[in-house]
């Protein structure tokens, strides 16, 4: 049964139209909030990893949504993963249930439905950003880079690792974000290695390379690599300057690594960042509150694609609860979410794993890994993760 909207005329401002913010538009809208969406990019992203959902807390939300059986037309039967020597001669396999979950997804066809189905009801401004936020008596003063000035009563920080909504109303970076010692990358380019769908992983120490082929469109590759790096400091968001970091990093190597590098030099888009932890000690800051990598985020390995989803679900769940009265729904929505959120982020450095950074690291991590046992410890060790979330049953939306 439906109710009465509980945030009709309820204006929100969305920064990052990634997962999580478009996650969260739908539901606000749904309970009759006015949301604008902002994202830095020009432009929904192309490319992307793999991403998945695990356990039936997520399901259920996806399944809430409307968006489960839409997935799952386009899931990718997540594969194994190979690691290789520089003749391609296996080291280890890993099982395809190390890397999946339930649902494995790319993750710019979960962006593209997050966002046609939200769409409908939500503003989106892309190429745009926050540059200023001012709390007043009556909501929060909110400059754009674009579009201006405009006022509203809540701010969600949905936009990353590197959130500028949190710098703007928490504080810097460097007091939130712990840098792990790796940087990674992907990029799309030709299958001209004819490479098939099982990921393909050669390593030196400090340094990992990997290729498969695209699930849906095998004339089509993604490299994957993760190296050692220090904590990334000047205009490394550029995206030649991140062409040139790799290079220089992977310059000189065998295996495949020369094509997946001249494949870099003609990528039009590239993922690109470190490895690491997000710990803010509260999610929220009078009308400001942070959501998804924002909050809790890890670079890789840590499920908060899925986690992200589950959040803006119960972000938006209780602030309908609460009437719109952030005072009480954004630390409800924090005692629910916390230790489920962190609980992601309690594994070790996904970097030390994908690529040790030493000899004996790494030959240790190949010996242990040959080992039929031990795999099936790591397999039980993810699915451990995905434990249920008692989500409770909010207003029904409309």
């Amino acid at each position: 049964m439906s109710h009465p909207l509980p945030l009709r005329g309820l204006r929100v401002l969305v920064s990052g139209a990634g997962v999580a913010g478009p996650s969260l538009a739908w539901w606000l809208t749904r309970y009759g909030a006015d949301v604008t969406v902002v994202e830095l990019a020009p432009a929904l992203r192309a490319s992307g990893f793999a991403v998945d959902f695990r356990g039936p807390t997520h399901l259920r939300v996806l399944a809430a949504m409307g968006v489960l059986d839409e997935l799952r037309a386009v899931q990718t039967h997540g594969g194994a993963m190979s690691c290789v020597d520089e003749r391609d001669r296996e080291i280890f396999r890993l099982p395809a249930e190390f890397a999946g979950g339930e649902l494995e997804v790319y993750r710019r066809d979960l962006s593209r439905i997050l966002h046609r189905r939200s769409a409908d009801r939500a503003e989106y401004l892309f190429g745009d950003q926050v540059t200023a936020l001012t709390e007043a008596a009556d909501g929060v003063h909110v400059t754009l880079d674009r579009a201006g000035a405009r006022t509203v009563d809540l701010v969600v920080g949905a936009d990353g690792l590197h959130s500028g909504v949190r710098r703007l109303a928490f504080g810097p970076e460097r007091e939130y974000v712990r840098h792990l010692g790796y940087q990674l990358a992907g990029w799309d380019l030709p299958n001209e290695l004819g490479v098939g769908v099982v990921a393909q992983q050669y390593n030196v120490p400090g340094r990992m390379a990997s290729v498969a082929a695209d699930q849906r469109d095998p004339a089509r590759a993604g490299a994957f690599v993760v190296f050692t790096a220090p904590d990334p400091e000047g205009d490394w968001y550029d995206i030649d300057q991140q062409k040139k970091i790799i290079t220089t990093a992977f310059g000189g190597l065998g295996w495949h690594v020369p094509q997946l590098l001249a494949g870099l030099r003609d990528a039009p888009e590239l993922y690109f960042d470190s490895i690491s932890k997000v710990r803010v000690p509260r999610w929220h800051a009078g009308r400001t509150a942070l959501l998804g990598d924002a909050a809790w985020g890890v670079t890789l390995g840590g499920m908060g694609v899925g986690t992200g989803v589950v959040g803006g679900y119960v972000l938006a769940g209780e602030l309908a609860a609460a009437g719109g009265d952030h005072r009480v729904a954004f630390p409800a929505y924090e005692r629910r979410l916390r230790d489920y959120a962190m609980r992601w982020q309690r594994g070790a450095n996904p970097g030390t794993f994908l690529a040790p950074a030493t000899a004996g690291g790494l030959w240790l991590r190949n010996r242990l890994l040959r080992n039929r046992p031990v795999q099936a410890l790591l397999v039980r060790g993810t699915r451990s993760l995905a434990t249920d979330l008692d989500l409770p049953d909010y207003p029904a939306p409309s």
